[in-house]
């Protein structure tokens, strides 16, 4: 910076003199001086002012829904809702569920739709202006969302896979004459040999292995990475290249591919489709039983759990019950034709929903149109997601340094540094032990109870700290109307005891890591697992440890980091 104002006697030292004019003079110099130095210093402000650009605001309300709606109507709908609701026993889930979603979750969508409208600051700024002391709550939320973005993405890579087999003469996995089956595969899509199955316990379907043969080429264990999945790796790198032309100029970007992303009534044409023909097959009255029955052992268990406005969380749920109907009556049918029980029918994890609906579009006349539709839909749904992970995390970082990266070109550079991070690091998912190290971060890194510490201290962090009446005075003047009482009850003691005490369970009940009920991990990739999930949980009490301790005494430094 230059120079901005001369002392009065370093003039004077160079203009010396007695008389008045000569004082005179030199308070003209000295005047002078200092008014260009002020003016060339607001323009070298307004200079950087000029180069930095403008913080990405949503242009129109309906960009906003669009981007909201593609968010909660997301591969989770149809991937983890069933996935998870198959591993919890079936309807004890959808129990556990509600519960979940009444007293947690749309509380907390609601309180974190008000903060980040009130504030106008990304996830770890905003605490700053609420309650410095929590910051380590935004830190800690922004981990677990890169941890997302980089499993996230596996699945849309797999998708694609899918979709380029799904242009086939041939659906892969509709037939057993492939030269990666075995002789246990049997052919559900066709109806002549269905005796010769029926009961044989050792049999899989073309669906699964393809799947775990195929695709994934599996290896024995996490210590077998061998090598890379050549065609999985072009599919991450496409996946990459779509997220970053699609977001890299910010909301301005993301707005605009959301609306033709989404495709609104896609989802539900393919999933309402898969319902009927998956109801019409037999056995499947046993799938949707055991997806509705509650296993009354399971109502207790703490590993279920739920996630700006109501409207968006009952379409959220609304979407995963459908899906969920779709995935069991196509369950039930498989284990009736294998003659075993729903619960072996196909090993929970992740590729559930890459084996029922395969197998249920199959079955259905012109299969490869159906399979095209099918996982266009879950790829244009899980780029909506991967958009908004992606953009929360930019937004974040750009918020907390805007004198750097909002310059002009500044955020497509630190998007291309973030997306070849994030593609270097998730390598070793795409080997063929790549789907051993996929599911630790899932069941570690991404996991519920990592999300449940940071809901119960920002519940108190906001609730009791900042203020639920600043809450509902900042609800008002937004909506111009005030918010249920309800929800104060929630903020205040629902919420961040049920959160609480679902953390404090899901400890208790800790079962290890364990892959198609019959792998288990080593020792050290345990270890490496609880690295990762408490990795963003220690943020929250460290980043407060941090301040107090760099602050000039304890108590003061505890109030003026509680303050506003």
């Amino acid at each position: 910076m230059v120079q901005l104002l001369i002392p009065q006697h370093r003039i004077a030292r160079e203009y010396k003199g007695s008389d008045d004019q000569s004082t005179k003079h030199r308070g003209i110099i000295v005047r002078t001086l200092n008014c260009f130095h002020m003016m060339k210093r607001k323009n070298a402000q307004r200079n950087i002012q000029s180069e930095m650009e403008e913080r990405g605001q949503w242009v129109y309300k309906v960009e906003y829904l669009l981007a909201g709606a593609g968010n909660v109507i997301s591969l989770g709908n149809v991937w983890r809702f069933p996935y998870l609701c198959y591993k919890n026993g079936g309807g004890a889930f959808l129990v556990s569920y509600l519960v979940f979603v009444v007293t947690c979750g749309v509380p907390v969508f609601l309180l974190e739709t008000t903060i980040g409208q009130f504030t106008q600051e990304g996830g770890i700024t905003c605490w700053r202006k609420l309650c410095p002391l929590a910051e380590g709550i935004g830190y800690g939320g922004q981990l677990i969302i890169l941890y997302t973005c980089m499993t996230y993405i596996i699945i849309l890579s797999w998708a694609l896979l899918y979709l380029v087999f799904s242009f086939s003469s041939q659906l892969p996995w509709a037939s057993c004459n492939n030269y990666w089956n075995t002789d246990d595969c049997v052919d559900f899509s066709t109806k002549n040999d269905t005796p010769h199955w029926t009961n044989h316990t050792n049999s899989t379907s073309a669906a699964i292995e393809f799947w775990e043969r195929r695709v994934l080429a599996i290896s024995g264990g996490i210590e077998e990475i061998g090598s890379i999945r050549w065609e999985l790796l072009l599919c991450l790198i496409a996946m990459w290249i779509i997220c970053y032309f699609c977001i890299w100029k910010g909301v301005r970007s993301t707005g605009k591919g959301a609306g033709p992303t989404l495709w609104e009534p896609l989802p539900y044409v393919m999933l309402l489709i898969l319902l009927i023909r998956g109801l019409s097959l037999p056995g499947a009255l046993e799938g949707v039983m055991f997806y509705l029955l509650p296993e009354p052992s399971r109502l207790i268990d703490p590993q279920v759990r739920a996630q700006n406005s109501l409207m968006l969380c009952l379409l959220n749920i609304c979407t995963s019950v459908v899906a969920g109907f779709a995935v069991f009556s196509v369950l039930g049918f498989m284990a009736r034709e294998q003659g075993v029980p729903i619960a072996e029918v196909a090993e929970s994890g992740p590729g559930l929903a890459f084996i029922a609906y395969p197998q249920a579009v199959a079955m259905m006349p012109l299969p490869q149109l159906w399979s095209i539709c099918f996982f266009v839909m879950l790829i244009l749904l899980g780029l909506d997601t991967q958009f908004v992970n992606m953009e929360v995390v930019m937004t974040s970082f750009i918020d907390m340094f805007p004198k750097v990266l909002r310059r002009a070109g500044r955020r497509e550079i630190f998007l291309l540094l973030f997306c070849l991070i994030c593609f270097f690091s998730q390598l070793i998912m795409v080997t063929e032990g790549g789907m051993f190290v996929f599911q630790l971060f899932d069941y570690y890194a991404c996991n519920g109870f990592c999300i449940l510490f940071l809901c119960v201290f920002e519940t108190l962090a906001l609730g009791w700290i900042f203020g639920v009446g600043k809450l509902y005075d900042i609800i008002k003047d937004t909506t111009g109307t005030g918010a249920n009482y309800f929800f104060k009850l929630c903020w205040l003691y629902l919420t961040p005891l049920v959160s609480l005490g679902s953390f404090i369970c899901s400890l208790i009940e800790y079962q290890p890591l364990t892959f198609n009920r019959w792998y288990v991990y080593p020792s050290w990739a345990y270890v490496l697992g609880w690295i990762l999930a408490l990795s963003s949980i220690l943020l929250v009490p460290g980043w407060a440890l941090y301040k107090l301790g760099t602050g000039t005494g304890t108590l003061n430094s505890l109030l003026f980091l509680c303050r506003p």
